[in-house]
């Protein structure tokens, strides 16, 4: 077990192997690999992405950002050199992968449409509040890309700048990571909402 647990990489293919156990758990007591089951498994990559998305942003603001003043000077390289690039890929591509699947399941399910509209075109209140959450989610992935990212990028000295121009970049990326956090809440609410309350 130690050998699984202690590298990564086994670890997840071990828990990919555990999902495949559940499927043939499913297709053994009758289940079928239909359009509903398509549905759930987009839904299912759908919150697995998007829990590395939020997690990471979580992590950012609640664990990083607030105990960077606590590291002393000589140790805060290795956040900027190796931990944050790292995080930050996960960060951008969990975002990436919560948008895509987020909008076949919506395309999937005959909602897309009409959650783009915020539920104005049926007047169906779960639309509206699935629609929201896809708005939200649609600013913070762009926030991600567009704005968090070629600002990290600045200011963890992967582009050439001055430091005044890292200090400016690093100060944009944290208040826009904020931002990604306050908007977490509604969307969050918003999307599980849509799933539970309407």
């Amino acid at each position: 077990m130690a050998a699984i647990l202690t590298s990564i990489q086994n670890t997840v293919i071990a828990g990919i192997v555990l999902a495949v156990v559940l499927f043939g758990i499913f297709l053994g007591t009758g289940g079928a690999a239909d359009y509903a089951f398509w549905t759930f498994f987009f839904r299912w990559l759908h919150v697995l992405s998007g829990v590395m998305w939020i997690g990471i942003l979580w992590y950012f603001n609640f664990v990083q950002i607030p105990n960077m003043p606590n590291i002393p000077d000589d140790q805060k390289p290795a956040i900027g050199k190796v931990i944050a690039p790292a995080a930050l890929w996960w960060f951008r591509w969990g975002a990436m992968g919560t948008i895509v699947t987020g909008l076949i399941l919506a395309a999937m399910n005959g909602y897309l449409v009409e959650a783009i509209a915020l539920g104005g075109m049926d007047g169906v209140a779960k639309h509206t509040a699935i629609g929201i959450g896809m708005w939200l989610g649609t600013i913070m992935w762009f926030n991600v890309w567009f704005i968090i990212w070629p600002a990290q990028q600045i200011a963890l000295g992967m582009k050439e700048a001055s430091d005044e121009d890292k200090a400016a970049n690093a100060r944009k990326a944290m208040l826009f990571s904020r931002t990604n956090t306050m908007l977490s809440i509604p969307m969050l609410f918003a999307m599980v909402s849509a799933q539970n309350i309407y």
